[in-house]
């Protein structure tokens, strides 16, 4: 039996405690409410007998387990909310740098004009990689992926980095977090230039943050339009940071152990690295394309419904409504059109999520477009190979995963990761003899 002792009955509790009867002994215990949390640990006191090593909660996969306090990004996924620091992505998607929101995201507060120009000449007079980095690709076949690259590259920045392991040190810490803010683009753009058989490009500190990066990647003389440059800008804002998901919790777990920052987040880019993660977006446009045209979509919808087909870029792990990010990216991708050309599988898309937000199959089921569904899109309609796409998400997210590392290790509560197991495996027997 649980007993709620809270004294707001009708909002959500914040503080306050639970009362729990265990049924096996009928001794009760309280466990207090903190944040509308209770702590595990305190789970460990119900005890059957002495000899019983006390309650745990199994939770698998983390989908009602707090396992950190953060202060940096806040969701709620019934209501389709997303803010950084307290603000709204919609406003700060609107008219805002992604170097001011990488700001905002480590520090608290936006930047003021003086040290958005600081920082922004710090970012980009860390961008350039030492001659080792580029030599490392020749061990790849052209065919590699680009976020294998990507892993390898940041392990191999992090080896000419060595006073990197000095994670208790703030200074240190601080510049390692502008050099791989710095350095992620760059070597997000040798990867492609790897697969196209192309030397890479040095990046020009004149340069938005951007505009550096789309010219790092399709080459210097490569005219780098205002709305594109914007629309990439919107995109890696819109990537930044998003709560305790799979690769930021890596980054959480690896760091924990005081690894240094490149290691944690090359371990960060292999959890995104896969298709239920940062790949997801590759695989609405290999659905898109199989679909074919807006006048199949019905008959695709009816093989989803009958359970033979997945509906790729609807639903989310948290979102419960509307994404928030699929909305702003939605209106980008009209303003990339304008330039690059209608891309004709928006027009699969949109039918997609017409129907799909009227019927009530996916109204009950609460499915509804995320930030992949639209975001591959553009990123085809900008020129970049399906490949790169989990590499595109890496770059604007290492701010927001080195921002949880950084969080986390100011943390005195926070110590190595060690979840907890329930052994279902066999008791103590000898082994057979001869």
């Amino acid at each position: 039996m649980i007993e709620n002792n809270g004294s707001d009955a009708d909002g959500p509790l914040e503080e306050g405690a639970l009362t729990l009867t265990d049924s096996r002994t009928g001794a009760d215990y309280r466990l207090d409410i903190e944040h509308g949390a209770v702590r595990a640990a305190g789970l460990g006191q119900v005890r059957a007998n002495s000899e019983d090593p006390g309650l745990a909660a199994y939770d698998p996969a983390f989908k009602n387990t707090a396992a950190c306090i953060s202060r940096i990004t806040y969701i709620d996924g019934d209501k389709g909310i997303l803010r950084y620091r307290g603000y709204p992505i919609e406003q700060l998607a609107e008219g805002a740098s992604y170097l001011d929101i990488a700001w905002l995201i480590l520090n608290g507060e936006l930047p003021t004009p003086a040290e958005s120009a600081s920082w922004r000449a710090e970012i980009t007079g860390l961008q350039a990689v030492p001659d080792p980095l580029p030599r490392m690709l020749d061990g790849f076949n052209e065919d590699g992926h680009p976020m294998a690259m990507f892993i390898a590259l940041l392990s191999g920045l992090g080896a000419q980095h060595p006073d990197s392991k000095n994670v208790t040190d703030a200074g240190c810490r601080a510049f390692h977090i502008k050099r791989l803010i710095g350095a992620a683009p760059t070597l997000a753009a040798m990867t492609y230039r790897r697969g196209k058989g192309l030397a890479p490009v040095a990046p020009d500190e004149d340069l938005s943050f951007p505009a550096n990066f789309l010219r790092m990647v399709f080459g210097e003389d490569a005219h780098i339009d205002p709305t594109l440059e914007r629309a990439m800008d919107v995109l890696f804002i819109l990537h930044a940071d998003h709560e305790q998901n799979c690769s930021t919790s890596a980054m959480r777990g690896v760091g924990s152990s005081h690894a240094d920052p490149y290691s944690s987040a090359a371990a960060a880019s292999a959890a995104l690295y896969g298709p239920l993660h940062g790949g997801a977006n590759e695989a609405v446009l290999k659905m898109l394309t199989e679909i074919g045209s807006k006048d199949r979509v019905n008959d695709f919808l009816k093989e989803v419904k009958s359970g033979s087909r997945r509906l790729m870029g609807f639903g989310h792990r948290v979102y419960k409504s509307y994404d928030p990010r699929a909305k702003i990216i939605k209106r980008t991708a009209y303003e990339v059109f304008e330039v690059t050309g209608r891309n004709p599988k928006i027009d699969i898309a949109l039918e997609l999520e017409r129907i799909a937000l009227q019927e009530d199959y996916f109204i009950r089921r609460r499915l509804y477009p995320n930030v992949d569904f639209y975001s591959g899109i553009i990123y085809e309609a900008l020129g970049f190979p399906v490949g790169l796409f989990p590499v595109l998400f890496a770059v604007p997210r290492m701010s927001g995963w080195l921002a949880q590392w950084q969080e986390m290790l100011e943390d005195p509560e926070q110590k190595i990761a060690r979840p907890k197991q329930l052994y279902l495996g066999y008791d103590e027997r000898p082994v057979p003899a001869g």
